[in-house]
């Protein structure tokens, strides 16, 4: 069995639901990022982990890609052209979605005042803006890879409904709004992502950090 450490406030929400998804049993060992739980794993103290057997994997865009090349899910064989389109779909929204909002929540909440710089902010709040409306145009389907889920839906998705819900950053929720028109499978708010297969079991309004 699966041990997953980290917690559902963490990254470690995608590796969760991608075991959800994938039907595999899990164990799941509660663990903040950078704490004794955690660095008794990873001695980055970095979460998410994942212990398969005696190996330990670290990274959430890794480990479920990892999961799904193992159990033949939820990706596209790797060295076709469909495996190619995934990929990049998946770092641009790294890119152009993942580190915009990790850089805001930093200067907004994460980290001490002191080393916040808040004028940074409109500049972060311009990148998300065109890259929200760069991801509406380009959705063909109701998954972010059209028909099919991928590794890029619980790594994006899950982090977009809890940005909508819980952000304190007021404007991530408004440009979003063009990305929830287009996207019916995108969950906005708890009762929507109660029928999206995988995500029913660990949901619960809790917000991922």
């Amino acid at each position: 069995m699966y041990k997953v450490i980290g917690g559902l406030k963490t990254r470690a929400f995608r590796v969760i639901w991608m075991l959800e998804e994938l039907g595999q049993p899990y164990e799941l060992i509660p663990a903040a990022p950078r704490s004794d739980e955690a660095k008794a794993y990873n001695p980055t103290g970095k979460v998410p982990a994942l212990m398969d057997g005696d190996e330990l994997l670290t990274d959430s865009v890794a480990i479920m890609q990892y999961l799904a090349d193992k159990h033949g899910m939820l990706t596209a064989p790797a060295g076709t052209i469909a495996r190619a389109r995934q990929d990049a779909m998946l770092f641009w929204l790294i890119d152009e979605f993942d580190a915009i909002l990790w850089a805001a929540a930093k200067h907004s909440f994460v980290w001490p005042k002191d080393m916040r710089v808040p004028e940074i902010k409109d500049s972060l709040k311009a990148e998300f803006g065109r890259a929200a409306a760069t991801l509406a145009e380009r959705l063909k389907g109701p998954f972010l890879m059209g028909i099919t889920i991928h590794t890029s839906k619980p790594m994006r998705t899950t982090e977009s409904a809890a940005w909508q819900q819980c952000s304190s950053i007021s404007w991530v929720k408004l440009l979003l709004r063009p990305i929830s028109q287009r996207l019916p499978s995108l969950p906005m708010v708890p009762r929507e992502t109660r029928v999206i297969p995988g995500i029913s079991s660990i949901f619960s309004g809790q917000c991922p950090e």
